[in-house]
């Protein structure tokens, strides 16, 4: 079973619900911190690192004694990554290629009349696996000044083990990073906080989930602060609460020094282990 962990806001406790409830299930799990510009699980689950892999994408490399300047790359780019001047007045042309706007597609050099085109490989980021007592553990890491998660979101999500629980930690937000993360997924549960910047994400990502059509449930993290909208808006859309942490001075002092909840606090891990009993109940109802 493969269930993600997500939240339309950042700062919500995305990551201490996923690490936990990784580290109160019975039986093999598996891990992966998908939050490729800021993973963070490692800080909790302190793994032993014992491979590191580099994730490429393939960005087009122009042979200039070929190419003609027809702009037909410029116009099958979906993503501008490529400018084309065409020559006059007996001047040779110009062409740019934007490599951070790129998305590796292929299609510039797929459609080039020319055969001008090659793709050559650009590293953007990297991953690393290892363990964390019986957990295996997998997370990636996106070069600083890169603009694309979701080639090592897809690097990391070859590795899923389908004959162990998969917990993935996905990125906060509701963009490109999140639907990679989430997409094939089982179950998602999306952790949120009763207040107005809060609902208001969590709504967006209710939207995601629904066009993804993957199956949801909501975790209120800090249930005692804020208002009831959260409450009311999941009672109106038929979304099972199936989880509420309370706000407690003794937790945040625990995630400051990178301990989590169930190892401080071990009567939280019946929680849960309820937890996980309720997903598994709601993805079979």
């Amino acid at each position: 079973m493969i269930i993600s962990v997500a939240s339309g806001k950042g700062g919500t406790g995305k990551t201490t619900i996923a690490v936990n409830l990784a580290l109160s299930i019975d039986g093999e799990v598996q891990f992966l911190d998908c939050d490729a510009e800021e993973p963070n699980a490692h800080i909790f689950l302190k793994p032993e690192i014992n491979e590191t892999q580099k994730v490429f994408i393939p960005v087009p490399e122009i042979d200039q004694g070929k190419c003609t300047y027809c702009g037909r790359c410029r116009e099958v780019c979906a993503y501008n990554a490529i400018a084309v001047i065409k020559g006059a007045e007996g001047k040779k042309g110009s062409i740019l290629v934007f490599s951070n706007l790129c998305h590796g597609c292929g299609s510039c050099s797929y459609f080039c009349p020319e055969g001008a085109i090659k793709e050559v490989n650009k590293e953007v980021g990297e991953i690393e696996i290892g363990t964390s007592g019986a957990i295996q553990f997998i997370h990636g890491r996106l070069n600083i000044g890169e603009a694309m998660a979701p080639p090592v979101i897809r690097q990391i999500k070859k590795y899923i083990n389908p004959t162990r629980t998969v917990i993935i930690d996905a990125p906060p937000g509701t963009s490109c990073p999140v639907v990679e993360t989430i997409k094939k997924s089982d179950f998602c549960l999306l952790v949120t906080e009763p207040t107005p910047f809060g609902l208001n994400d969590l709504t967006l990502a209710v939207e995601v989930l629904r066009k993804l059509k993957v199956t949801f449930g909501v975790v209120i993290n800090r249930s005692d602060l804020g208002n009831n909208k959260t409450d009311e808006y999941c009672e109106n859309e038929n979304i099972p609460i199936l989880m509420r942490i309370p706000f407690k001075k003794e937790i945040a002092v625990a995630y400051s020094k990178g301990e989590p909840i169930v190892k401080t606090f071990p009567e939280y891990r019946k929680d849960f282990k309820q937890l996980f009993n309720r997903i598994k109940g709601e993805k079979l109802s």
